[in-house]
């Protein structure tokens, strides 16, 4: 198995797994801002993918705005046509598509790995509060020139619920959350949460079918190695053929989902979601800390390549590293389960493997960096 293989694979995954929203979909046009990051690596090749074994009037129109500012992914200028369409364009401008109407807006456009937005902290929060709000009062004019949306999904975070009490773990929506507002982390955790209370407070009052969804711990392919996420981090250590550096105790857990069980719960928020709602997508177990899921990818690398490394600790350069980090994450995904029929499916020990091997077939590209 292959990288390809891997794609085509998780590709077909999440087409089969969401027929019925796929068909509501059909036909729409679509706007999806930060369309070139991580999320966007499926979610753009999956409506595509969908694209293709659908009637003309059946094809699904997306256009995609990104800054590019760590450049124009290779795979994405591949899916460039008739139906998709890529502009460089940063959210915090005016949009640059007046006159067009899109039944679907998805904005994903902004920084989430924590060493990246601490770096970036005023542009986080321009594109996750000030560049909302361009698309939301896009959203309401719209309705008010008779071309109403019928979906609209604001990427939020788990990072809203800051670092629960055990009795709130698993997390459920109705958590109000443990967060500092000024703490290196805030830029992201604030922002996110400013965003959630525009979103709802739009929803109610222009009654906008806006949904919100919170990600926990997504992982795989389209998260690039240089991302300073753990398991990208482990997985660079991996495949340069070094130890595994732990930059932290190893006692910090989380439940990681695989990116193609995630996406499949963010086009069910926003086709299935009720307006003004946030729900928990991710997975609920196994919660595995930081020295376990280490040594879990560990074996996985040995049953796939010559990797005989080990796990050593060292103190991060970064003084802010471990600061306001959560040492627990865990959702509650009742909610999603009984509302949107979500039930992620791929096992740890699965998306590692699939995770490792995409990562193996993508050194040394400059799109992973």
């Amino acid at each position: 198995m292959n990288a390809q293989d891997v794609v085509r694979a998780d590709l077909d995954f999440i087409c089969e797994n969401l027929k019925e929203e796929l068909s509501q979909i059909s036909g729409k046009n679509i706007l999806m801002t930060g369309g070139a990051g991580f999320l966007g690596y499926y979610m753009v090749q999956a409506l595509l993918r969908w694209n293709q074994g659908v009637g003309r009037n059946e094809k699904v129109h997306l256009t995609v705005l990104d800054n590019f500012i760590r450049g124009v992914p290779h795979w994405i200028r591949g899916q460039t046509g008739e139906y998709c369409e890529l502009l460089r364009h940063d959210i915090t401008q005016p949009l640059p598509v007046n006159g067009r109407n899109f039944a679907y807006i998805i904005h994903a456009a902004s920084i989430a790995s924590p060493s990246y937005y601490r770096k970036f902290p005023i542009e986080t929060l321009d594109a996750n509060v000030n560049g909302l709000r361009i698309l939301l009062d896009y959203s309401k004019r719209q309705k008010e020139n008779k071309n109403p949306l019928d979906g609209f999904l604001f990427f939020s975070s788990s990072e809203v619920y800051g670092n629960p009490a055990p009795e709130f773990i698993p997390t459920p929506e109705t958590y109000y959350g443990y967060v500092s507002f000024t703490g290196p982390r805030a830029c992201y955790d604030e922002s996110k949460r400013f965003g959630e209370t525009l979103c709802v407070n739009f929803a109610r009052r222009y009654e906008l079918p806006i949904t919100i969804a919170r990600p926990f711990n997504n992982y795989g392919p389209g998260l690039k190695i240089t991302d300073k996420r753990v398991i990208p981090d482990f997985a660079n250590d991996i495949l340069q053929g070094k130890d595994i550096v732990m930059f932290s105790d190893g006692s910090p857990s989380r439940t990681f989902c695989y990116v193609a069980d995630a996406v499949v719960g963010y086009f069910k928020t926003l086709v299935k979601g009720k307006p003004g709602e946030a729900y928990n997508i991710g997975i609920e177990t196994p919660e595995i800390n930081m020295f376990d899921i280490a040594s879990k990818m560990i074996d996985v690398a040995k049953s796939l390549f010559s990797y005989s490394g080990k796990i050593v600790r060292q103190q991060s350069k970064d003084s802010n590293y471990l600061v306001d980090n959560p040492n627990r994450r865990c959702p509650n995904i009742d909610k999603a389960r009984e509302y949107l029929l979500y039930d992620p499916a791929i096992s740890l020990e699965e998306g590692l493997k699939r995770t490792l091997l995409w990562y193996a077939d993508n050194v040394g590209n400059k799109e992973n960096e």
